[in-house]
């Protein structure tokens, strides 16, 4: 495993770090990507610290990979989008820019162009208004 005293996600998971959570159980968090390729866009972390697909463990990716799937569903059902695109980096090179296993759930419209990651941070009141009509979508 890897160093993770400065990991950001990590941080998120200690309550250290401010996040607009959507979702959280025992082994996983969700959370609005404060940096979005398109509004809704929801990221999904272990709580355990692994730094990619190779570190992450058997339980842990299955509990990620099952929290994922929810989390896409409730915010098809908030948020109605055309597609879901559902991505995973692992490396630099790859796009990956933090070291932390995550999932990015990212609503996509027809005709949509994916908006550049990381460019543009989101205004946290709309961030709190998307993870309210997400979480809104686990009531009946």
């Amino acid at each position: 495993m890897s160093d993770h005293s400065n990991c950001i996600f990590c941080g998120i998971v200690r309550g250290d770090i401010p996040a607009v959570r959507v979702y959280e159980d025992e082994h996983t968090a969700a959370f609005m990507d404060v940096q979005p390729a398109s509004p809704g866009h929801t990221l999904v972390i272990p709580k355990a610290h692994a730094a990619n697909l190779f570190e992450i463990s058997a339980a842990d990716l299955v509990a990620t990979t099952l929290t994922t799937q929810r989390m896409a569903r409730l915010v098809q059902k908030a948020l109605a989008p055309d597609g879901i695109r559902i991505m995973q980096t692992n490396g630099a090179a790859a796009g990956q820019t933090v070291f932390h296993y995550h999932v990015h759930i990212i609503p996509m419209q027809d005709g949509q162009r994916l908006g550049a990651h990381g460019r543009e941070r989101a205004d946290p009141e709309v961030l709190k208004a998307l993870a309210a009509k997400i979480q809104n979508a686990l009531r009946p």
